[in-house]
């Protein structure tokens, strides 16, 4: 199975002071996490917030909570093929 995960971001609340620099452009961390108790009244199944340092995490700093998401899973095995049978009724 494979899936997708949807996510809606207030960029207002972007911290910008954690915009990186980096080789090919300006980057902003993110972490994904999962809803606890599955999904929200508006079907959200995922929340995003920026990345926290070490030292952030290990202080137990709040968390700058960015939106939501859904994800969408969907099998990914092809149709199953519709078996020969060696015994048709073709004349040939």
């Amino acid at each position: 199975m494979s899936s997708i995960i949807n996510l809606s971001i207030n960029l207002d609340k972007i911290d910008k002071s954690k915009i990186v620099a980096g080789k090919k452009g300006k980057y902003l961390n993110l972490t994904v996490g999962g809803n606890r108790d599955g999904e929200d009244q508006y079907g959200n199944t995922h929340y995003v917030f920026q990345s926290q340092s070490k030292e952030e995490r290990e202080a137990k700093s709040e968390k700058n909570y960015l939106g939501n998401g859904k994800e969408f899973v969907f099998d990914s095995q092809p149709a199953a093929a519709t078996s020969s049978n060696d015994e048709d009724d073709l004349p040939f």
